[in-house]
């Protein structure tokens, strides 16, 4: 009976992850990201991306501040901020926040304070959608885990 709540775990997680494959969330990035983890580091993926929630969370406190100052006119240090965002969702493979993140920078290039208005909105609702479904794909994974546990106990 435990195998089968494994085997179920595996099936949800790869469902879940074609998914996000399908719905252009994710790209083959987090699979690679995926391969460099092993036994030594069960909890690679799960570690890095938590890093990039943290970071991402501060970029958009940044974005967010910057476009509300009423005197705003700092475009290129928005333009930084949105750099720095597009290479973690990139390295991660958070594709559609990485492209939400391009639309937004090139709305900033061109000083276009109403698009990147629509863009930071858009960004955060991709964002929040990402960090839902990671940490539930997680969700999962560690019950897999423990499913595996019980199943397979180390033996000393």
């Amino acid at each position: 009976m435990l195998g089968l709540g494994v085997e179920r775990l595996r099936g949800d997680m790869n469902r879940l992850l074609a998914l996000l494959f399908h719905q252009g969330v994710l790209d083959e990035q987090f699979l690679q990201l995926q391969q460099l983890q092993d036994e030594s580091s069960p909890n690679f993926v799960s570690e890095v991306v938590n890093i990039y929630f943290q970071e991402s969370e501060k970029l958009l406190r940044n974005l967010r501040s910057l476009l509300m100052d009423r005197e705003f006119s700092d475009y290129k240090k928005m333009g930084v901020h949105l750099n720095q965002f597009i290479g973690s969702s990139s390295s991660i493979g958070a594709k559609r926040v990485r492209n939400v993140c391009v639309a937004f920078r090139i709305a900033s290039e061109q000083n276009n304070r109403l698009g990147c208005l629509r863009a930071l909105e858009l960004l955060e609702h991709e964002y929040c959608y990402l960090k839902n479904k990671l940490h539930e794909l997680f969700q999962i994974e560690q019950q897999r885990l423990l499913a595996a546990a019980v199943r397979y106990p180390v033996q000393h």
